[in-house]
């Protein structure tokens, strides 16, 4: 039984649809991240589930029981969804310590003094906070601040920890670091952990897998590394990944079941495809990520330099031909002179096509038509 069940869940407000039909299937102990534009509907999918906010239609279900459903006027409440939240902003209690912090909601749970205090030293161990027990919220780092708010959340064992941008306040080392606990958390807890964010670094690094929508409209649901490698459409492999990927205008024609004879950068291209494919003879998109554009003195393509930039361990190099631009990646400090001639290859067997309506229709390999 899954954890969580959502089936055909509309959300709207009158005229606007913030989520359009959405079905999807969160597994127990998963680490799912809601990932999209701003107003995609990611939050407002994560209140739906977490009873914040009430779905036009549709059905919700935790672990197997019906939280909400339209047809059956049902619509349990946050409070005995036994789920746990953690906002944005840590909504901490100024005036209390970081020990009762963490025992507030024990003690609204009318839980044992003694097991209160097993729990909330469980909880100060777990998140490597023990040290800060006694100190107040204004004492602390963004990052301690930010382990107080999980460790109060995690300590009545909720089934579910739902995360609604919780790393957006710290900085760029610190969220980081926190990315890394959290994953080490999800691990050590075993809970299920739905997290939104905009950030598509942090869904590629955490999550067990993706919900990407857009305009309230599931997009892709994958793990990880299959939304980077195998993006349903278009949309999908712009937004993951960085640098982003190529999107190479093409025609095609010659379509057998697994090849096409793919014109594109004024050169002709055979693409095999791992596959059988369909796609109509005409305008097409190759799309390749920037790791598959290796410069090398022997590579089949010419170009020139057009930007090179560094970053230590790796080099985006920015490269012409003709009118279209190309990003390249190559690991190491490399430095080529602006507008001088370089040669590079398509390689790997990861060589998308797009057809007209941006759909990924083949990945498959990419070499010049002899």
């Amino acid at each position: 039984m899954p954890e969580i069940l959502l089936k055909n869940v509309t959300k709207k407000w009158g005229g606007f649809t913030a989520v359009e039909n959405l079905n999807l299937e969160i597994e127990d102990g998963a680490f799912i991240t809601l990932l999209g534009p701003s107003g995609c509907g990611k939050t407002t999918t994560l209140r739906m589930i977490a009873g914040l906010e009430t779905p036009s239609s549709g059905e919700i279900l935790i672990d197997g029981k019906v939280v909400f459903s339209s047809e059956q006027g049902i619509n349990i409440s946050a409070a005995k969804r036994d789920i746990g939240f953690l906002f944005q902003n840590y909504a901490l209690w100024p005036h209390m310590t970081v020990y009762q912090n963490i025992a507030f909601g024990l003690e609204t749970l009318k839980w044992k003094k003694s097991d209160i205090e097993k729990r909330v030293a469980e909880m100060l161990e777990t998140l490597q906070i023990t040290q800060f027990a006694q100190r107040y919220p204004s004492e602390l780092s963004g990052g301690q601040q930010q382990r107080v708010a999980i460790a109060r959340t995690l300590a009545p064992s909720p089934k579910v920890l739902f995360m609604d941008e919780p790393l957006s306040n710290l900085d760029a080392k610190l969220r980081g670091e926190m990315r890394t606990e959290l994953k080490r958390l999800h691990a050590d807890t075993g809970s299920t952990f739905v997290y939104v964010t905009h950030d598509q670094l942090e869904a590629m690094t955490m999550a067990t897998k993706i919900c990407l929508m857009k305009e309230g409209v599931l997009q892709q649901y994958d793990p990880p590394l299959k939304v980077y490698s195998l993006p349903a459409n278009r949309f999908v492999a712009d937004f993951v990944g960085n640098p982003t990927m190529n999107f190479i205008p093409a025609s095609v024609k010659n379509v057998s079941e697994k090849s096409a004879l793919v014109t594109m950068l004024g050169e002709s291209f055979d693409f095999v495809s791992e596959t059988p494919f369909e796609i109509a003879e005409g305008n097409a998109t190759v799309g390749v990520r920037p790791e598959y554009l290796p410069i090398s003195d022997d590579g089949a393509i010419h170009g020139t330099a057009y930007s090179t930039l560094p970053a230590g361990m790796e080099t985006t190099v920015k490269i012409k031909v003709g009118n279209t631009i190309l990003s390249s990646v190559m690991f190491g400090s490399l430095d080529y002179a602006t507008d001088s001639n370089l040669r590079f290859t398509i390689t790997g067997n990861m060589i998308l096509l797009f057809d007209k309506n941006e759909k990924c229709v083949a990945h498959g390999t990419m070499v010049k038509h002899k």
